[in-house]
This record gives structure tokens, C-alpha cells and sequence, in this order.
């Protein structure tokens, strides 16, 4: 059975197996997590999403989807970037959502990954009401067929650590 653990701080600083990246569908870097993913790991990151866009995405990674790349000078094996929904409140995304949390899992088991951090996907700029984000990131996690061992969500702030540590009440 997977472990959730619950983390306030910067994703890039943990030790684990797989960091997930809120990418966007480029995967050439952006703002947010994904900035301070391709920041702190240097560029072999970006030289690896760059030959990732050259090949099987050349339209980008699509919403929903998965793929692994080296995590550079992180303190992972593995970068699994995964593209959330922008919310929209006329329109019901959660099913996309869901799947960037068990894509990633996914992807983190065809590696091997044990340990997994995972930040708040899409609650940043993309909008995602933060408490709905931390239920269906939850529920997925907990509902996921995995070897992975740990599921570490890493919250940057307060308002986020505590939308997510309701949800193993």
C-alpha cells in the first residue's frame, strides 16, 4: 500500500526517487513549479524536453498525459512532468486532472521510482480551486494501482499544506 505524506515546502529541495513537474505543454519551462524545476536542475532537464518536442510531442504533451526526463542537479533520478487542465467552471476537467496524478504513477512504475513528490497540479496559475485539487489528488493517489512506496505531496504554502492534510482526515 502507498504512504501519503504530506510536505509544506519547495518541491525542488526533496530527496526522492521522481519529481513531478507541473509542466506545460511545451516542456520548455515556465513559471511556478515548473520554473523552479528547470532552474534548480540545470539543463539537462530542458536539453531532454527539447529532444522530447523534437521527436514524440512535437505538438507538446498533451493535457492529462506523462513523460520522464532526467532530473538534472535535483536530488531525484527522474523529472516526470505532467500537464494539468486550466479549470473552467462552465466546463467539468476533473477526469484530466486525475489523470496527471495516475499517468505519473504510471510513468513512475515503467522506472521503477519508489518515492514520488508530487506538487498541487493546476492549482496555481492554471486556477484550480485548492481544496477540489487536494480531494481528487488524493482520492486518485489513494485509488492508484502502484509500487510506488511514498507519495509525497509538497505544498509551497500554508493555504495549500492544509487543503491537503484535510483530505487524509
Amino acid at each position: 500500500m502507498t504512504r501519503i505524506t504530506f510536505v509544506q515546502g519547495d518541491i525542488t529541495q526533496q530527496s526522492v526517487d521522481a519529481i513531478v513537474n507541473a509542466a506545460n505543454s511545451s516542456l520548455l519551462g515556465g513559471g511556478g513549479v515548473d520554473g523552479a524545476i528547470h532552474r534548480r536542475g540545470g539543463p539537462e532537464i530542458l536539453a531532454e524536453c527539447r529532444r522530447l518536442r523534437a521527436s514524440r510531442y512535437g505538438k507538446g504533451l498533451p493535457t492529462g498525459r506523462a513523460v520522464a526526463t532526467t532530473a538534472g542537479k535535483l536530488d531525484a533520478r527522474w523529472v516526470i512532468h505532467t500537464v494539468g487542465p486550466v479549470y473552467s467552471p462552465g466546463e467539468d476537467r476533473s477526469e484530466l486532472l486525475a489523470s496527471c496524478y495516475r499517468e505519473s504513477l504510471r510513468v513512475a512504475d515503467e522506472l521503477g521510482a519508489r518515492t514520488v513528490a508530487f506538487p498541487a497540479v493546476s492549482t496555481g496559475v492554471y486556477g484550480w480551486p485548492m481544496d477540489d485539487g487536494a480531494r481528487i489528488a488524493v482520492e486518485t493517489v489513494r485509488a492508484a494501482d502502484t509500487s510506488v512506496e511514498e507519495v509525497r505531496f509538497v505544498l509551497f504554502d500554508q493555504r495549500a499544506y492544509e487543503a491537503f492534510a484535510a483530505q487524509a482526515r
